[in-house]
């Protein structure tokens, strides 16, 4: 039974429920006043002009029957022309049954809502014919009702058409807001395929550039290496520690952008960013280091960002090595390049030339460059990233 039960009430919602229940609710309360109403009272209201015809039944059999039309309603997600037709059918039967006893008080709030729930939700001409349907329920409530003359049937219907175009009118635009969405949803689904696109793209090139720099860092060692052939055992040790170093460096540049070219599977700490300059140049205490930032400051790429911090990163553990230097760093950021200078004593040739060395190895990454100036006894560096993106 319960089984039942639940296949007959299988997509009915709880606005549902109230909606047939008010209606409902409301015919049982007319039916009752039809049936308990006395002669005496009707007559009184005729000669009042509250009532237009004597009533020709009090039967209660007339309060079932009129609840089965406005039951109804409960399943009209199913076909609204269904539940039209069976509250037009049920009408006619009450008519026929009872004759004239009031029905407008119930009847017509259900021809009107029958026709709303019809226009909301049914094709044009599915719609139109609810229209038709529940215009000639609105007839059938009338033409027999003891209180409203025949008259009542000529303002009634245009209420019908009325409602009818509201209720088109909301179809209409829910049908708009749901295609908007639908083309909003398609538009950030092409959004998010150019971006990955993009992004692979990028991924590609660079992979492309990091191959060819890691090939030319090879050779460099390679040839620095074969240089040490005829050296003394003291300078080729020297040497050897100076190749480590290197190699060290850029298996570290490496795995940085590795992990960058990879989106993140692996598991690395959080690349530095232009916005860490100021934890760079805290850490060396030693030397009087400034930060200054012009421009339009935002988020960039993460492979210009990280190349940015590193490019300072070279130049200033060089130039701040020492004690009470002072190292003036510069950031700007324009419409399509970043900028950054880098100036501080330069004390240590070697150290210098290494260090511009691997920043212009990190700028030819990006289709960038590093030009240094040296002059009594300062360098000052710039470099130029394109902004991609």
């Amino acid at each position: 039974m319960r089984e039942g039960f639940r296949t007959v009430v299988t997509g009915v919602r709880p606005v549902d429920w109230v909606l047939a229940g008010t209606l409902t609710a409301l015919g049982l309360w007319l039916m009752v006043e039809n049936v308990t109403v006395s002669d005496e009272q009707v007559a009184a209201a005729i000669r009042e002009g509250s009532m237009a015809h004597p009533m020709t039944s009090h039967s209660w059999a007339m309060v079932p029957v009129f609840l089965l039309a406005s039951a109804g309603v409960l399943w009209w997600r199913r076909d609204p022309v269904v539940v039209a037709v069976v509250a037009l059918a049920v009408m006619g039967l009450h008519d026929i049954l009872f004759g004239w006893v009031t029905r407008c008080g119930a009847g017509l709030p259900l021809a009107f809502v029958i026709t709303y729930l019809g226009a909301v939700a049914l094709d044009r001409s599915r719609a139109y014919a609810v229209l038709a349907l529940t215009s000639l329920l609105t007839v059938v409530v009338l033409v027999e009702d003891a209180t409203t003359a025949l008259g009542a049937i000529v303002l009634a219907l245009p209420i019908v058409a009325i409602v009818f175009g509201i209720g088109r009118a909301v179809r209409h635009r829910t049908t708009m807001l749901t295609e908007l969405e639908a083309r909003t949803q398609e538009l950030q689904r092409l959004r998010d395929d150019r971006v990955t696109l993009e992004i692979a793209g990028d991924r590609v090139q660079l992979s492309h550039r990091l191959d060819g720099l890691l090939k030319e860092r090879l050779e460099q060692l390679a040839t620095v290496a074969e240089s040490g052939r005829d050296l003394a055992a003291e300078d080729a040790r020297d040497l050897f520690a100076s190749i480590e170093t290197d190699s060290r460096a850029t298996l570290d540049d490496m795995r940085e952008i590795v992990g960058l070219l990879r989106g993140g599977d692996v598991a690395l700490a959080p690349a530095p960013t232009v916005a860490h300059l100021d934890a760079l140049l805290a850490r060396h205490t030693g030397a009087d280091a400034r930060l200054t930032v012009t421009g339009d400051p935002r988020a960039l790429p993460a492979t210009v960002e990280l190349s940015a911090y590193r490019i300072v990163e070279h130049l200033v553990n060089v130039l701040a090595d020492r004690p009470h230097a002072r190292v003036d760093v510069a950031v700007r950021f324009e419409g399509d390049v970043l900028e950054i200078r880098v100036s501080g004593p330069a004390v240590r040739s070697a150290d210098l030339k290494a260090a511009v060395r691997l920043a212009r190895e990190r700028a030819a990454l990006l289709d960038g460059s590093v030009h240094v100036r040296v002059s009594r006894g300062r360098a000052s560096a710039v470099a130029q990233l394109p902004v991609v993106g």
